[in-house]
């Protein structure tokens, strides 16, 4: 999969390279969770029929990021994450357009004949809910419409399971009230995290449990404080372990920034400066202060036993 970096208004150098034929998935896509990957997948689907090449255009930064509007609080999907799952699902072109405050007041009208067509795309497929131009004002019916003869539209409906709706904000909701199970199901795999291991205050060798300090390398969707069981990407390697999203509050007061410290079983290696992905699979319990050091250990030894009989 190539990675093309779009800024408005579009280049004659880059339209002369990538404006062509092609059918196009449209939408933000945070999380790619099973309603989007329903649509992406159709987008495939239609590019194999009509033997053309198929990308995917997605808004970067988030535009609530940058609008500093509605319940923004991180991506489920930074930008590395959603490039290695597009790329497995067989895209052939990321375009990600460069979201900001001169674009957002692009209008729809501008969206459509500056962007897609010039582009060439021939078909675009989109959530049933999307939402475009200056102030959402776009929508499916005014891609028909101004697309006319040279654009036709695919909409995709609602992804539901059980009679509910899978959604990016449902996604955000389970994981920060620690429902890991609906949270994975409706993403289709396990919410994860990416991190640089850095120095941390080495306290966890002390009482015998050793962690992996990581320093997110994105601004993620931050789960509810507490422990996980987890399995880690470390090299090439998965190992399992327990995972603490928190202050610790047995030691520290006043500390506002969750830390996020991971436990692996029988691993001793040192891997400071490495990068590690980490997959949250159960939430075990809520971060609470314990009266002493020793009552943590005990806890910890017990939360470490469930862990690895929770992960098999």
């Amino acid at each position: 999969m190539i990675t093309v970096s779009l800024s408005y208004p579009l280049s004659d150098e880059l339209l002369h390279q990538w404006g062509r034929s092609q059918v196009t998935a449209i939408g933000q896509f945070d999380g790619l969770h099973l309603g989007h990957t329903s649509v992406i997948r159709k987008a495939v689907e239609l590019a194999r029929e009509q033997k053309v090449p198929v990308s995917v255009m997605t808004f970067h930064p988030h535009p609530k990021e940058v609008m500093k509007k509605g319940d923004y609080e991180g991506y489920l999907t930074p930008l590395v994450d959603k490039q290695d799952i597009l790329a497995d699902m067989g895209v052939d072109v990321l375009y990600i357009l460069r979201f900001d405050e001169d674009f957002s007041k692009v209008s729809p009208e501008a969206f459509i004949t500056d962007i897609l067509l010039p582009l060439q795309i021939q078909t675009a497929v989109v959530g049933f809910d999307f939402r475009f131009g200056y102030r959402g004002a776009g929508h499916e019916h005014t891609l028909r419409e101004l697309g006319g003869e040279r654009m036709s539209v695919h909409t995709v409906p609602p992804f539901e399971l059980d009679g509910e709706k899978v959604s990016s904000s449902s996604i955000r909701h389970a994981l920060q009230t620690g429902d890991l199970t609906h949270a994975s199901r409706w993403l289709g795999r396990s919410y994860h995290i990416r991190g640089t291991v850095m120095d941390g205050e080495k306290r966890g060798r002390t009482i015998g449990f050793p962690t992996a300090n990581l320093k997110l390398d994105d601004t993620y969707v931050i789960p509810v404080k507490g422990v996980y069981a987890v399995r880690a990407l470390v090299g090439e390697r998965w190992k399992s372990g327990v995972m603490n999203v928190g202050v610790k509050p047995t030691f520290h007061e006043g500390v506002l920034n969750p830390s996020f410290e991971v436990h692996l079983f029988d691993f001793d290696q040192q891997i400071y400066g490495e990068p590690v992905l980490v997959e949250l699979h159960h939430y075990i319990r809520p971060e609470r202060k314990f009266s002493s050091v020793d009552e943590l250990i005990t806890q910890i030894g017990n939360d470490a036993q469930t862990a690895k009989k929770l992960l098999g």
